[in-house]
C-alpha cells in the first residue's frame, strides 16, 4: 500500500475500532474567519505597497562608484609635455626669457641713473629699445610655441591671463618707442613711461615664474606617482 494511503487504527479499550486518522492530515487553520485572514494579507500588501510608491528608488539605491581614477587638474596633459619637450621653440624660449631678463635689469639700472643724475640719456634709451624689441621676439616665439604645444597662437587656457598681461606690457614698450622716434614729451616723461613698462614685465614674468614652478610640481607628482605605481607592481 502507498504510504500516502496509510491511516492510523486505533482500537478502543472495550474492543471497538476507532474511526480512522489520516496520517497526513493538514491542521486547521488557526484563523476562526477565513475572510479576516484575506482582509489582513491583502491590507499588509497594500500597505507595503503604497510605501515602495512614496519613497523613490533613486533615494535608496546606491550609485555605483566608477572605476576610473581621477586625473588631478595639471598644466600640461601627457600629449602636451610630449610635444613640449620635443619642439625647438622651448629652447628658444629658455634662452630669450633669461637674456631679456638681464638686459632689464641693465636697462633698469640705467633709467634709474638718468632720472637721479640727469646723464646717459642715449644710453637708457638704447637699452630700453633693445629691451623691446627682445620683448617682441619672445612674444612672437612665444606665440609659435603655444601653437605647437596647445594647438593656438595664443590665448591656450594653461596661459591666458599670462597673454593677457603680455600685450598690456606690449602696448606700453610700444607707446615708449613711439614717443620716442616721435618726439613725443620730454625725456624725463620718456622715461617714466619707460619704468611703467618696465613695472607691468616685472608682474608678467612672475606670472611665467609662477607657471614654471607650478609645471615642475606637476611633474614631480608625476613621477612619485609612477615610482608608486611601479613599486606597487614589484
Amino acid at each position: 500500500m502507498h504510504p500516502r494511503g496509510l491511516e492510523n487504527r486505533h482500537s478502543a479499550p472495550n474492543g471497538e475500532e476507532m474511526p480512522s486518522v489520516p496520517l497526513h492530515a493538514r491542521p486547521a487553520s488557526h484563523h476562526r474567519d477565513g475572510k479576516l485572514s484575506n482582509n489582513l494579507y491583502s491590507e499588509q500588501t497594500e500597505t507595503v505597497a503604497a510605501v515602495a510608491n512614496i519613497v523613490p528608488l533613486s533615494a535608496v539605491a546606491q550609485q555605483p562608484v566608477s572605476s576610473k581614477p581621477q586625473r588631478l587638474k595639471t598644466l600640461y596633459t601627457p600629449e602636451e609635455r610630449i610635444r613640449r619637450d620635443a619642439t625647438k621653440w622651448t629652447l628658444v624660449q629658455g634662452i630669450l626669457a633669461p637674456v631679456q631678463f638681464v638686459v632689464f635689469l641693465v636697462s633698469l639700472a640705467l633709467v634709474v641713473r638718468y632720472l637721479r643724475e640727469g646723464e646717459g640719456f642715449f644710453t637708457a634709451s638704447v637699452s630700453i629699445v633693445i629691451k623691446t624689441l627682445l620683448l617682441y621676439a619672445i612674444m612672437i616665439t612665444g606665440s609659435i610655441w603655444e601653437r605647437e604645444v596647445f594647438g593656438c597662437y595664443l590665448f591656450a587656457p594653461a596661459f591666458f591671463w599670462e597673454d593677457v598681461f603680455s600685450f598690456l606690457v606690449l602696448a606700453l614698450h610700444t607707446a615708449y618707442l613711439v614717443a620716442l622716434l616721435g618726439g613725443i614729451g620730454e625725456p624725463r616723461q620718456q622715461m617714466l613711461l619707460a619704468l611703467t613698462a618696465y613695472a607691468s614685465y616685472v608682474v608678467n614674468a612672475t606670472q611665467f615664474i609662477l607657471k614654471l614652478r607650478a609645471a615642475r610640481r606637476d611633474e614631480r607628482v608625476a613621477l612619485s606617482s609612477a615610482a608608486s605605481v611601479a613599486g606597487s607592481r614589484g
